[in-house]
């Protein structure tokens, strides 16, 4: 008998699949999924799949289920996509003053990666305790005004907990952030109990170690679900083009209208109304500079993938 599951999470070919409050190894049938034969990863957390029990205590994954959405990017290894999750409602993207140190153009990225599905994005500075420069406030203030809400939390000292509960309500997030941003910590203090390893932050290089090494997710009792994923050091979106990135910039588009030509790349061209915001201040320039470190990795990446 088919059945119709959630992959929670999975490694090594070996997936587990929620269905009926029940959680069940499965791996897929004959090693290949069908579809997704272009991808890094056949299956991702969020997934839902078609599956069917082996009789030995394990099921057959048969099929996966066309996804709503995904988080994704560019696995510069396999060149091609590798999904994160999938069939989420919004994603949390967690940063840090320090410990490792604020990475505004990391959020950029991840922004540009969810704009292109259409999903929501909220920004969550973690470890606000160890104090927070001016700078970091007033680049945290430009996302704000684009559009991205922006929570201020300490899991040390408890604050901004209940906030994040509110935002989290009635909703699958995926947490998306740096090694040692503390994403895992988030997951244990909303979650007690569960007292997932939380890793140390290297000395040499202010960063944290990969103590998350799966995407693992988990259901609270109040209803909502919570991805914890690995950390990110490098993060490049797919299914966009270095042609079509400012439309995902959202900052940029109430000034396209006033660039010369029509499939302005905002970089080089003359009369470039993109440009003129950032030489006026309506645009920052550290966002516009995070444009365009993009829009040449993008460049590159297609002249590697297509010969060009």
């Amino acid at each position: 008998m088919h059945r119709k599951g959630t992959v929670l999470w999975g490694a090594n070919n070996i997936f587990y699949v929620s269905y009926d409050h029940t959680e069940l190894a499965c791996y897929i049938k004959g090693k290949i999924l069908k579809g997704a034969e272009e991808e890094y990863n056949p299956l991702a957390v969020g997934d839902e799949v078609s599956f069917e029990e082996d009789g030995r205590g394990k099921g057959r994954i048969l099929s996966r289920f066309p996804r709503q959405n995904r988080i994704a990017r560019f696995n510069k290894k396999g060149k091609c996509a590798q999904t994160i999750a999938a069939n989420i409602d919004q994603v949390l993207v967690v940063t840090s003053p320090e410990e490792p140190p604020f990475r505004p153009r990391f959020i950029d990225r991840v922004c540009v990666a969810a704009e292109i599905e259409r999903i929501p994005v909220a920004i969550c500075l973690n470890k606000i305790d160890l104090g927070v420069d001016s700078v970091i406030h007033k680049r945290l203030a430009v996302f704000s005004r684009i559009g991205y809400p922006i929570l201020n939390l300490s899991v040390k000292t408890g604050e901004g907990l209940a906030e994040l509960r509110q935002l989290l309500w009635d909703k699958r997030t995926v947490l998306l952030g740096q090694s040692g941003t503390g994403k895992t910590s988030i997951l244990n203090a909303l979650l007690p109990g569960k007292d997932r390893k939380v890793g140390p932050i290297s000395e040499k290089y202010n960063r944290g170690t990969h103590t998350t090494v799966l995407a693992y997710m988990e259901t609270s009792s109040e209803g909502w679900q919570l991805i914890d994923t690995p950390g990110v050091r490098e993060f490049e979106p797919v299914g966009v083009l270095a042609s079509e990135l400012g439309w995902y910039f959202k900052d940029f588009l109430p000034f396209r209208e006033r660039c010369q030509y029509p499939n302005c790349t905002h970089t080089l061209e003359p009369a470039c109304g993109v440009n003129e915001a950032v030489e006026k201040a309506q645009i920052h320039p550290d966002r516009y500079e995070s444009y365009l470190r993009l829009y040449f990795a993008l460049k590159e990446r297609e002249r590697i993938l297509y010969n060009e």
